[in-house]
């Protein structure tokens, strides 16, 4: 978009005015073109300024210069958009609207820098705080990276002198994305297309909507005034404050105006104008409106939503001791939005699938998924919204901290399932795995590296949530109870409408711990983790005493001689009670509290509490195996899913033998946990992965159907008559032992899935299956039938109205072991009548896991890549490579992989996602030809 900025030196005495005119007078002032005629025809003929001198005076690299602080804002926006327009041809995408800065001059200059991008600027002036216009001398406009508004005065501001910036500008909705002001498209009732529109600010994006001073810690008070439509609704982050009806141009208008915010950063600006619907409640400090499409509001899809927010939020309030700032909470679902959730202030926006839940669509996880996500942008309110990170290389400080709390406030929302132990899975031991392949990235970055957008989007990874996160418990558990929380409120509370860093946080927390006789130094110890990358392996010989950490990494290339200051808790089977201990050396040291004697042994990592992994001497590690066989249950749950994942990745890189990580697996025979059992699971699938196309699957199988078994039986009254248990983790694990079984074709588990999928098939009008046994169901009945199962769930998935199902059934389809079908099926997604119901990405990764589909798929992307590159960006298609390969484990399909070719605009994030690919495939080659004659072995002996 080409972009201009004017100067109208006649305009700037009005500066001051404007900021204080009557809604509707300012509106004809400074926005609306046949009303400012009639208000100041001196603007109608602004001086434009058009020059290639540079600025006078060195400009900053990239960040603004600090020399000036906004204060307050009054912004004026009008969408132009048609909410009921079915035509795209006849929408308008356009925005116009003007902005008055206030801002404090806090060092001596007379240049103002201000963020702008995207727009086309006009600059009405700069007056004090007297009205006095400010002469201009230069104007200039940053087209690169810098994205600033360079305007040059002829005389220098004062320090703590008070001045208004006032803008007059316009753009062009983004279509159908989430940054600065998008268009997105939803469906109604009568399948018809409808628009909306909606603001999307993070990080850098408020700038591509008004001129502005876009950097987290110049937080400022906005008076937002939004003009749209008649027949539409705006909302914004603070409540309705007036609204008036205007003719303009022959149309009728509505001028919304919102009462000012607290003092906020800019990313979480936020306004929609749209035509939902809203469930309402009066909490009496606050009104909670839940939006969506109407018909999802008469159907009641919101609802769970809408019930839990008020119990998150009470707890968000008693952990942070700091009521709920803002009178009033929206929160709105958009169809196709494309972010799971964005927290802005007062204002909260979802994609439509995670707000809505459907009881009889839903599965447990799918529901867990809204609530973690919703929980997720409620802690936002108070970490990231009331205290922000002062710049984004401190990211982590607000999402880390999202991410840990939502955790915490799930036990509110599904008590006694023990909700918050699931960052044990969903969290750390994700974040285990990624940092046992790469450890690029650390928690905190230098904030000299973080200068321009894309350094800043780059910061938004998994390391930062979730890591951030799991440091966050970590010392959270190492504390006694109640520190931790002391201290965040401490830190809430001194930094609140402001902004912090990493170090102001440990600085709360050592408050907390002198206030409780402790001596930890907190940042001495924290920082150890969030300035290195990685994570320590502990190796402990309980015979000695001795301890010791190193860099845990599976390529020996990539360790690095780092050091970490470890909280480790530790338990003897003698006494059952944990201590804890701060490892502060590499070692190797002795202490007693890592010293056994007889049959006592230890187990270190305690209810997986902090962020690193064990290796016991053998000794230890066969009294862990025997306690296993024995009494599992005198070993916590989470630390049994902790020995499971971490025994398998100590055998992935050599520290023990492969017959000790399956092993472990033994005990599972009497074990009905959700943790323990998901954390097997996902190391036993990467197993029949490597070994289903060879002699090992046969006992393999053999042995898995042996151990899950009685996991099925436990809940087989469940399957039989398609309902759940009470508690949500033996929910999940209902899901696991139906999803193992039938993968290894246990016959009860298959008879069930056929019985289930032909009593839909001969009354497709009710489906007796519970949505958390579709999904296997599906694949089952359809793996264990023909033509006909198959066609039939095409027609169902065809007519289906919601993604959900739809989603299901086109995976399920996929597991046909009948190869003409899933060659028939990837040509439907080439097909241009019938693509419409499948996506292509989803169908050949799906047909890519089934034993039979992998080669077809892998054959089918080589053979269509030049079509599939006109139709799908390289990065697409890479990502489906790297999704389709999770099986290659021979040094032909290496070479096959290596014949890919990454062109010049992606090469970056290309050859990034490629050497992935080429990684692990490298790593299944080399694990098969060591293990395959072990394991195959073990399996036969076991499986008897």
């Amino acid at each position: 978009m080409s972009k201009s900025v004017y100067v109208s030196k006649a305009a700037a005495v009005a500066i001051v005015t404007v900021a204080a005119l009557a809604l509707v007078t300012a509106i004809g002032m400074v926005i609306f073109h046949n009303v400012r005629i009639q208000e100041c025809p001196q603007l109608l003929s602004p001086t434009v300024l058009t020059t290639t001198m540079a600025p006078s005076e060195p400009m900053p690299e990239m960040r603004l210069p600090g020399n000036l602080i906004p204060e307050s804002y009054k912004i004026y926006l009008r969408t132009h958009l048609y909410s009921n327009v079915t035509d795209i041809e006849n929408q308008n995408f356009n925005f116009t609207g003007n902005s008055t800065v206030k801002f404090k001059c806090v060092n001596v200059t007379n240049t103002i820098y201000i963020h702008s991008s995207a727009l086309n600027v006009t600059l009405i002036g700069v007056a004090d705080e007297k009205g006095k216009e400010m002469a201009t001398h230069q104007v200039h406009l940053m087209e690169d990276e810098r994205e600033f508004v360079i305007i040059e005065l002829v005389d220098s501001l004062r320090i703590d002198g008070l001045y208004y910036l006032s803008t007059e500008f316009h753009g062009e909705c983004f279509s159908f994305t989430t940054i600065g002001l998008s268009v997105s498209r939803y469906t109604d009732e009568r399948n018809d297309e409808r628009f909306l529109a909606s603001s999307g600010m993070e990080p850098t994006n408020a700038r591509k909507l008004f001129p502005c001073f876009d950097e987290p810690a110049m937080k400022a008070v906005f008076n937002i005034t939004i003009i749209h439509r008649k027949g539409s609704i705006a909302l914004s982050n603070m409540p309705q404050k007036e609204q008036v009806e205007m003719d303009m141009d022959g149309e009728d208008w509505l001028i919304t105006e919102f009462y000012p915010t607290k003092k906020m950063s800019t990313y979480i600006l936020c306004f929609v104008v749209f035509n939902f619907e809203s469930k309402e409640t009066n909490y009496g400090s606050y009104i909670l409106k839940t939006w969506a499409r109407p018909e999802a509001i008469a159907a009641g899809h919101v609802d769970y939503a809408h019930s839990i927010t008020g119990n998150i939020l009470d707890f968000f309030e008693e952990y942070s001791g700091i009521k709920y700032p803002l009178g009033k909470l929206d929160q709105v679902g958009i169809q196709r939005f494309g972010a799971g959730g964005m927290e802005n202030w007062g204002l909260i926006i979802y994609s439509e699938s995670i707000l809505t839940y459907e009881s009889e669509i839903y599965t447990t996880r799918e529901k867990e998924t809204t609530a973690i996500i919703i929980a997720h942008e409620l802690a936002h309110q108070w970490f990231g919204n009331l205290v922000t990170m002062r710049w984004w290389n401190d990211l982590w400080l607000k999402e880390g901290f999202a991410t840990y709390m939502s955790y915490l406030a799930m036990d509110r929302v599904e008590p006694g399932g023990n909700m918050k132990d699931l960052i044990s899975i969903r969290e750390i031991q994700e974040m285990l795995a990624l940092e046992a392949r790469s450890t690029e990235e650390h928690l905190t970055a230098k904030e000299e590296s973080i200068q321009s957008s894309f350094d800043i989007n780059n910061l938004y990874t998994s390391t930062t949530y979730g890591k951030g996160a799991a440091v966050l418990r970590m010392i959270a558990e190492f504390l006694p109870e109640g520190v931790f929380q002391k201290g965040v409120q401490s830190y809430l509370k001194a930094y609140q409408y402001n902004s912090a860093e990493t170090q102001n946080l440990w600085s709360h927390l050592q408050r907390a711990v002198d206030n409780s006789s402790l001596h930890i130094p907190v940042a001495e110890v924290m920082d150890t983790w969030t300035q290195q990358s990685g994570y320590p392996l502990i190796t402990i010989n309980t015979t000695s005493g001795e301890v010791s950490q190193e860099h845990f990494c599976l390529s020996t290339e990539e360790k690095q001689n780092l050091t970490w200051q470890v909280p480790i808790t530790v338990m003897k089977s003698s006494s059952g009670e944990i201590k804890s201990d701060l490892l502060t050396v590499e070692g190797p040291v002795s202490k007693p509290v890592y010293r056994c004697s007889g049959n006592e042994w230890i187990l270190a990592h305690v209810n997986y509490a902090g962020y690193y992994r064990v290796n016991y001497d053998p000794d230890n590690w066969e009294k862990l195996l025997q306690q296993l066989q024995t009494d599992h249950r005198k070993i916590p749950t989470l630390s049994r899913a902790q020995l499971i994942d971490d025994v398998f990745y100590l055998e992935m890189s050599k520290y023990v033998n492969i017959t000790l990580a399956l092993s472990i697996t033994k005990y599972l025979l009497k074990d009905t946990e959700y943790i323990p059992w998901e954390t097997a699971r996902k190391h036993l699938e990467y197993i029949i992965f490597m070994f289903d196309r060879t002699e090992v699957y046969g006992p393999m199988k053999a042995y898995i159907r042996k151990l899950v078994g009685p996991l099925y039986d436990h809940f087989e009254n469940f399957t039989r008559n398609s309902s759940v248990p009470h508690s949500h983790t033996a929910q999940l694990n209902l899901i696991n032992a139906v999803k193992v079984a039938c993968a290894i074709e246990h016959p009860k588990c298959q008879k069930m899935a056929t019985d289930l999928f032909d009593r839909w098939r001969k009354d497709p009008t009710t489906n007796p299956i519970h949505p958390n046994l579709r999904p296997t169901v599906y694949c089952s009945a359809i793996a264990s039938g023909g033509e006909l199962e198959w066609d039939f769930a095409w027609e169902m998935l065809k007519a289906s109205p919601g993604d959900q199902e739809r989603d299901r059934l086109g995976k399920a389809l996929a597991c046909t072991k009948h190869v003409w079908m899933l060659n028939r099926y990837m040509l439907y997604t080439q097909d241009p009548e019938l693509s419409q119901f499948v996506d292509m990405f989803s169908v050949i990764s799906s047909i890519a896991k089934n034993v039979v589909g992998q080669s077809l798929a892998w054959d089918f992307v080589r053979s269509q890549w030049s079509d599939l590159s006109e139709k799908k960006s390289k990065m697409t298609l890479l990502h489906l490579i790297d999704e389709i390969s999770h099986r290659f484990c021979t040094e032909f399909q290496l070479q096959q992989i290596k014949e890919i070719q990454v062109t010049d605009g992606e090469h970056y994030y290309g050859s990034k996602i490629l050497e992935k690919t080429l990684e692990r495939t490298r790593s299944n080659i080399k694990w098969m030809e060591e293990h395959k004659q072990t394991v195959l072995q073990w399996f036969q002996m076991e499986a008897s």
